[in-house]
């Protein structure tokens, strides 16, 4: 192979690689607009609507939370009362051995 022939050779190899990037590069490009568009298409819901959907399960929530903060703080309002009775039992018991005792 002659100089030139090499020379010819390598421009050519240059080319087909640029192209081959260029081309690659519109792949790239209409593939994400093609998937863009499939994605809007079959979008289950538009914006408002999720948007919508959202603040109704997060206000359900927040009742619930509410709810259950309620019940549990009552709970516990019982169980203290509960406990302090049972102290305050133990204490009189404990009171009259004393007395018995002196």
């Amino acid at each position: 192979m002659t100089e030139d022939e090499s020379k010819e050779t390598e421009l050519g190899d240059e080319a087909d690689a640029s192209r081959g990037t260029g081309a690659f590069a519109a792949g790239v490009v209409f593939g994400a607009f093609l998937g863009a568009g499939i994605a809007l298409m079959f979008a289950p819901e538009r914006g408002n609507k999720t948007r919508r959907r959202l603040r109704r399960r997060l206000q359900q929530l927040r009742e619930e939370t509410a709810d259950g903060l309620e019940r549990a703080g009552s709970r516990t309002r019982r169980d203290l009362a509960r406990r302090k009775r049972r102290l305050e039992e133990g204490l009189e018991r404990a009171a009259e051995r004393a007395r018995d005792v002196i």
